[in-house]
């Protein structure tokens, strides 16, 4: 189940997918020219968010763009272009300055691989994408 916060509208042609997180007040747009004097739905632009996607408060999506799994965007961010599983979003326009592990840690990779210290899955970026090579380690009860 999704986390919509306090002030964030999603308009037709924005897609969540489960555990996504919406921070108040940030924004989703649909349509590229919104100037116009009459908008229709055919010019309503698709966005989706995939699973666990993680949007700050006061951050911009622009339509038509898509944010891989458990994507991470910073608070205000503008994000104008589709952005890599993983990837960890800030500024404006927003630029992928590192990675998150599923878990909502910032991963500090040596090289192309990294470990997530606190629940100890491992990544692998390759092609600037960056891909889970072994789950988290599932704690006894």
């Amino acid at each position: 189940m999704s986390k919509i916060q306090n002030n964030v509208s999603i308009y037709e042609g924005v897609e969540l997918e489960d555990d996504v997180f919406c921070g108040p007040s940030c924004v989703f747009t649909n349509v590229m020219k919104p100037a116009r004097a009459r908008v229709t739905q055919e010019r309503y632009r698709r966005t989706l968010v995939k699973r666990g996607g993680s949007i700050g408060a006061n951050a911009t999506i622009v339509c038509g763009v898509t944010l891989g799994e458990y994507a991470f965007i910073g608070a205000g961010a503008v994000v104008t272009s589709d952005v890599p599983a993983y990837g960890l979003m800030v500024g404006v326009p927003a630029r992928r300055v590192g990675w998150m592990c599923q878990c909502g840690e910032r991963l500090h990779p040596t090289g192309d691989q990294g470990t997530c210290a606190a629940c100890g899955a491992s990544y692998q970026e390759s092609g600037g994408a960056l891909r889970q090579i072994k789950p988290a380690k599932v704690r006894a009860s």
